[in-house]
């Protein structure tokens, strides 16, 4: 490995982050950190942080490329390994701030948050039935996925008075999580839960891991959160699903199709909420990112692996 003497930041960060701001983070990291536009020059660049992939990424002479995501399906690693790029991501700065979603999409809809919001929207001043809200501290929570994220909710789940349980591939004990079970037995582990959280990453295993069968498996009051990837849910089912009332309904940040289409059905439930992948967004964001980039460098330079390393 070489020294990491230019540093690109690509302009795509600007969906989550500007990009100035960025740079400006990591100035005394490398002696050149430069904003980087869609069809400028890469070839000074050593390094690239990037939200986006471009093809053209793969002949721009770099030795790694950083995503600010912890999410790299659209990455392709083979031909990344053939040209000899390191990928690192981002993984392990989001699990606070998605467990506050998830928790928080389960609090919206014990306490019909939503409900009131869209009554505000129409002026309307409409009390709850007797029995629409409910408190969390007797429910049950099933998190599917106990990575840093689906830790992230589980903790926060578990301190609302919560039992929680999980799916993981190794089920090896997780703290705040009362029995975890392997995904062989998905359709167990979801048969109880008044909420089903979805914090798996996106795989060739994972993509639409929750259809017909696993709706079918739930309870009719149970809500589904999905802060994973949009695929892992097949959305068709979940549709189907909540047209026969076999699910309460569902808080969801990510999507097959991003952004949402407008003719999505999804808009227009009252027990459905939706946010724009945004689970992770904090004004910590570009910090938190920068840390893992510094710590790269270091060790780059020291010719040490590098850190959350995907290729």
């Amino acid at each position: 490995m070489s020294d990491i003497a230019t540093i690109g930041v690509h302009d795509s960060v600007t969906d989550v982050f500007p990009a100035s701001v960025f740079r400006d983070a990591l100035a005394d990291a490398a002696s050149d950190v430069r904003v980087v536009s869609a069809g400028d020059d890469l070839s000074p660049c050593d390094a690239l942080v990037t939200f986006s992939y471009e093809d053209r990424f793969l002949e721009a002479g770099l030795d790694w490329i950083h995503s600010i995501q912890a999410g790299v399906d659209r990455f392709p690693f083979d031909a990344l390994q053939e040209r000899g790029i390191a990928l690192t991501n981002s993984t392990g700065i989001h699990g606070d701030v998605v467990g506050e979603t998830g928790v928080g999409l389960m609090l919206a809809f014990a306490r019909r948050l939503h409900v009131h919001r869209s009554h505000q929207e129409r002026g309307e001043w409409r009390q709850p039935d007797w029995d629409d809200a409910f408190p969390l501290r007797r429910e049950s929570a099933c998190v599917v996925g106990l990575g840093t994220l689906g830790q992230g909710i589980a903790t926060r789940a578990a301190a609302l008075g919560m039992d929680v349980t999980g799916v993981k591939r190794t089920p090896l004990p997780v703290d705040g999580v009362d029995r975890v079970y392997p995904p062989e037995r998905l359709h167990e582990a979801l048969a109880d839960a008044r909420f089903v959280a979805l914090a798996v990453p996106l795989t060739d295993d994972t993509e639409g891991m929750m259809s017909t069968a696993e709706f079918a498996a739930m309870r009719d009051d149970a809500y589904l959160i999905n802060v994973a990837r949009g695929p892992v849910v097949d959305q068709a089912a979940l549709v189907d699903a909540l047209d026969a009332g076999e699910l309460a309904g569902a808080g969801l940040d990510v999507f097959e199709t991003e952004p949402l289409p407008d003719d999505s059905t999804l808009w227009d439930r009252e027990e459905v909420i939706v946010t724009p992948h945004a689970a992770g967004f904090n004004d910590e964001y570009y910090e938190r990112v920068a840390t893992i980039v510094r710590e790269n460098l270091r060790r780059f330079d020291a010719g040490e692996s590098l850190t959350n390393r995907v290729v």
